[in-house]
């Protein structure tokens, strides 16, 4: 997990990464437990994801990302305006744009995450600046159900 998991307070996580990440674990898991003889036919079986997810308790990758994030959020959302990782966070940059849809930004990922838990109306930057209050809203994103 350390080594999937590498950086992953900085990903864009889309859906279609997501559920990509999310079949790799699965891959893996199938790999470490193996296929099972059933006892009654004692044929060889490949096991489900949900009984990888039984054997496995778990969260899965996904879920173990979003907690992450959040509190590197928080951690930048507290640095100085001196800070170089900051003034990237709250940065515009300058020049036209290209024709289409704006691409997902790292802060669209903040805004959904907030907005699951029931937090999406508020400056999560201000909210960030009280740790108490900002680690109730990582557990709460930590608990958050993942499809």
């Amino acid at each position: 997990m350390p080594v999937i998991l590498y950086g992953c307070e900085t990903w864009l996580l889309t859906l279609r990464e997501g559920r990509k990440l999310t079949v790799f674990e699965n891959i893996v898991f199938r790999r470490i437990f193996r296929p099972r003889r059933d006892k009654v036919t004692g044929e060889w079986k490949r096991l489900h994801n949900v009984e990888l997810n039984d054997l496995y308790c778990s969260p899965n990758i996904v879920r173990m990302i979003k907690p992450r994030r959040m509190r590197w959020a928080g951690h930048v959302a507290r640095m100085g305006e001196e800070r170089g990782v900051y003034r990237v966070l709250l940065g515009k940059p300058e020049g036209k744009r290209p024709l289409g849809r704006p691409r997902r930004r790292w802060v669209d990922n903040i805004r959904t995450d907030l907005h699951e838990v029931g937090c999406g109306y508020m400056d999560w930057i201000g909210l960030a600046q009280d740790r108490d209050s900002w680690r109730t809203v990582v557990s709460a994103v930590m608990n958050l159900r993942v499809p």
